[in-house]
């Protein structure tokens, strides 16, 4: 019975601080966004204050999903302190209670968030997150576009009709593939042979084909000429092209693996999809991490002095894991790590790091 209304209780407790983390990083992720998004449009004749404010509030979604495992992190850290501070953890370990029972809670609610997060809140971000690009494109130009991870390599895309095949690669992507810029196409005859390559300044998918503007023909001996408007033929659909140069970031959970079996199929790089998929997967493990390390630095009692240095360690431990998860990412998009293992090593780092403490604090 007592430890009973003490799991709710700390469950509660830890809840309403993440919530409340949560919440004021929500609002000052959407103040900052807004002004620097004000800033950046003061140039733009008749800018709406409304359509500026829309772009935000699309876009603070996909930012607060990024700073999510901090959240948990600094919310568990500022509940157990507090708890701390009360004397209320002193309490509960005079009752018999032990530092597992009452962390049990919050890791389960840390894999609920978990859950949560990446089945209901990654679909409804990356749906706005897209949105808030077009948005975006409208209000600055085709600048604005996705760009990939590999700037210089840029986005491909293969194209076959009765003509031959060509190779179309460009440097930035709008509206998921359908309007593209800085086009390259390398153009082969049915037997394979190089015909010629097209630089354009952008284009756009029409029924049928690629409209391309601002094209540029060279062909090998032969002064290069220019056209207008040129097009291509193409038997793909949007759908197709959205799942080719949507990036991993615009895919809804649920979307992620015919994306991945699309890009395959293809013949493109699967690598950002499958990191992308793992990475949330493993985001309620990632949490429960987070937790455990919120515990191990944050169950010190006040009178025993250092809670500034144990906390700071917390945080450095923290950010530790957000850089490591960035260079297991970046190993995995080069093909140097398996995805799986670049997304599970900073959730099972992290965790093990928490466990350890606490195993030595509580048990010594």
């Amino acid at each position: 019975m007592i430890a009973g209304t003490l799991s709710r209780y700390f469950g509660l407790r830890f809840v309403s601080a993440v919530l409340a983390m949560f919440a004021g990083t929500l609002v000052l992720t959407a103040m900052i966004d807004f002004l620097e998004l004000m800033r950046r449009s003061g140039d733009i004749p008749d800018t709406s204050a409304w359509l500026v404010a829309k772009i935000t509030l699309f876009r603070v979604p996909f930012i607060t999903e990024r700073v999510l495992p901090f959240t948990v992190l600094v919310g568990g850290m500022f509940c157990y302190l507090n708890l701390s501070r009360r004397l209320e953890l002193v309490v509960a370990r005079s009752a018999g209670i032990s530092a597992w029972q009452f962390t049990a809670p919050a890791m389960i609610l840390a894999l609920l968030i978990g859950a949560f997060m990446t089945a209901v809140y990654n679909p409804i971000s990356a749906v706005l997150r897209e949105r808030s690009t077009r948005l975006e494109a409208d209000l600055f130009g085709y600048e604005s576009g996705f760009r990939s991870a590999a700037a210089a390599a840029g986005f491909w895309l293969r194209l076959r009709n009765e003509e031959g095949q060509a190779v179309l690669n460009a440097e930035s992507s709008h509206q998921q593939g359908l309007q593209l810029s800085g086009v390259t196409v390398f153009r082969f005859d049915p037997a394979g042979r190089f015909q010629d390559r097209i630089e354009a300044k952008s284009a756009t998918l029409e029924p049928g084909d690629w409209r391309l503007e601002g094209a540029r023909f060279y062909v090998s001996g032969i002064t290069p000429t220019e056209r207008d408007v040129f097009r291509v033929k193409t038997t793909l659909t949007p759908a197709q092209v959205g799942e080719s140069f949507a990036t991993p970031e615009t895919v809804p959970f649920w979307s992620l693996a015919s994306y991945i079996d699309a890009a395959e199929n293809a013949g493109l790089a699967a690598s950002g999809y499958r990191l992308q998929y793992y990475q949330l997967l493993a985001q309620p493990f990632y949490l429960l991490a987070m937790v455990l390390l919120a515990a191990a630095v944050s169950l010190r009692f006040f009178r025993m002095g250092g809670v500034q240095k144990v906390v700071l360690g917390g945080i450095g431990a923290g950010f530790f894991l957000y850089v490591l998860a960035k260079i297991t990412g970046d190993l995995s998009k080069a093909g140097m790590m398996a995805p799986s293992a670049a997304a599970a090593l900073p959730a099972a780092l992290g965790g093990l790091t928490g466990l350890v403490a606490l195993l030595y604090q509580e048990d010594g």
